[in-house]
Formats: structure tokens, sequence, C-alpha cells
């Protein structure tokens, strides 16, 4: 979880795969372009192999991973080729994740909040709409549309319960896999509003459900709060807006807050879905 990972070393990757390649091979362009990607997947398979990473941060990390590899693949042609101290230039980019890695470190990461939003429209009285916002019962698995998080191997949710309606009420949002997100009412306004904060607790999550590094409410990653809001749009069609706030804490939270969004939204706008589903079912 840092720049030095992220950004060097596939890079330093790119670098020696090209450089200590066939000559010939190496004044072809696309060879110090997609060659580095080959060391990039064997990585890939051995992490994922021996259970050292997981295929959830991998995915994330695979873009820029393979764009960096290639830019050091095209440095390390430029370095073979070129006339000058070729060894001496190699030792040199082989040093630097040993000198920018202490540097990082004593960088401390700055946590950032991000915003997810979401919003649908539906064709049901208020009343109907709310009701499915203050209790989720049961979704089954035909229900659930949440292909990011699913492809990635999150747990899907299952339901949601809401003690009483008002401020102080818990209410509880569960997932499959041991996650749950325990919530606090904080502004209540029946068949209007509701805001509640989020919290979940890293122990009570089994160990087996995320990759250590984006545990909700672990080091890197944290859910924060919630809101629901219902905007009228004409007779009995409604407008029904999902928004979360959430908090990386990573030396690259420009790239991982842009990751974090995509899972958020997909979440809400699985349970947005599930309950147009259901609030204009009853109407019927």
């Amino acid at each position: 979880m840092t720049l030095t990972f992220l950004i060097v070393l596939p890079g330093i990757m790119g670098i020696l795969t090209v450089y200590f390649s066939p000559i010939d091979s190496i004044r072809k362009t696309e060879y110090r372009v997609l060659a580095p990607w080959a060391p990039v997947f064997l990585l890939l398979i051995i992490t994922l192999l021996f259970s050292i990473e997981g295929w959830a941060c991998w995915l994330m990390i695979l873009p820029i991973f393979l764009l960096m590899a290639s830019l050091g693949g095209l440095l390390g042609g430029h370095l073979k080729l070129k006339k000058s101290e070729k060894k001496l230039s190699v030792s040199l980019v082989v040093l630097l994740p040993f000198l920018f890695g202490p540097l990082e470190s004593l960088v401390d990461s700055q946590p950032t909040t991000f915003v997810a939003y979401t919003y649908i429209d539906i064709k049901a009285p208020a009343d109907k709409i709310w009701n499915q916002v203050t209790k989720v019962s049961e979704i089954s698995l035909e229900e659930d549309k949440g292909y990011l998080t699913r492809f990635l191997g999150f747990p899907r949710p299952v339901k949601a319960e809401l003690i009483f309606e008002g401020i102080g009420a818990y209410r509880s949002a569960i997932f499959t896999n041991g996650l749950v997100f325990h919530e606090t009412v904080t502004e209540y306004k029946e068949n209007q509003k509701m805001s509640f904060t989020i919290k979940a607790n890293p122990h009570e999550i089994p160990s087996t459900t995320l990759d250590s590094h984006i545990v909700i409410g672990g080091e890197f990653f944290d859910v924060l709060n919630g809101t629901y809001e219902l905007e009228a749009i004409s007779n009995n069609y409604y407008r029904l807006h999902l928004s979360s706030q959430f908090q990386m804490n990573t030396t690259f939270n420009f790239y991982a807050g842009w990751w974090g969004k995509l899972i958020m939204k997909d979440i809400q706008n699985n349970i947005l879905q599930v309950e147009k589903k259901r609030a204009e079912m009853n109407v019927k």
C-alpha cells in the first residue's frame, strides 16, 4: 500500500526485463512495451496461488502495474541502446526502492474523505418507498445486481433492519460472510430524509471475508455515514437519493478513492434497485 510498490517496483521489473533481453528484440518498440507484462502476470499468479495477495487488490493495481512496467521497459531499452555507461545506469535504477521506500515511510498519509452519490426514480407513493428504506427484508440472490462487487468477491447485501423510526435508532445492515454495518440514525424526517453514521468493526469480520488491505474499518478504508433523501417529482413519482461518505488512508488516495467510489456506488445502486422493485410491486 505504497507508491514505491505501486509505481517504482513494476517500473524496475520492466527495466530489467528489457535490458537483459536480446538486442534484436529490444530494437522493437512493441517488445519494449509488452515484454515487461510477463513478469507482472507471473507475480500475479504466484501471489494468488500462495494467497499472498487477493484477487480484488490485484484487479485494482494491475492497470498501474502494466503501465509502469511498460514505461520501465521503454527506459530499459533506452539504457541498453545508448552508448553511455549502461551498467552504472541500471545499477542506480535498481537501487531506487531502497531510496524511495524509506523516504515514503517518513511521509504521513493524510486521510481523505470521498462521497459516493447515487439515485433512482420510483413510481410509487412516498410511504411505500419509505417502508423499503427503513427495512430491507432479505435480498435473494436473484435480486442481487451488484455486478462489480460480485466480480471482486465482496460480500453481498442480505438485509437491513431499523429498530424504530427516529433519531438515535439503531440499524444493522447485514451482508454475507459476516460483514455487518452498525448504523445509528442522526437525522430523521419521515418519508423525506434519513441520515446515519456507519461503523464496521474489523474484529467482527472473519479474516476470509475481505482482502486485508481493504477491510472496512481497517487501516486503509472506512465507511463513515450515509443519507437517504426522497424527492417528489410528480404525483406518486419520486427520486430516491442515496449518498455515503467514506475515507481512504493511503499515500495514493487519488487512485484508491476512485476505486472506492466505484465499489460504493455499485453497492448503493444494487440496494436502490431492490427498493425500487419492491416499492413498485407493492402498488400493483
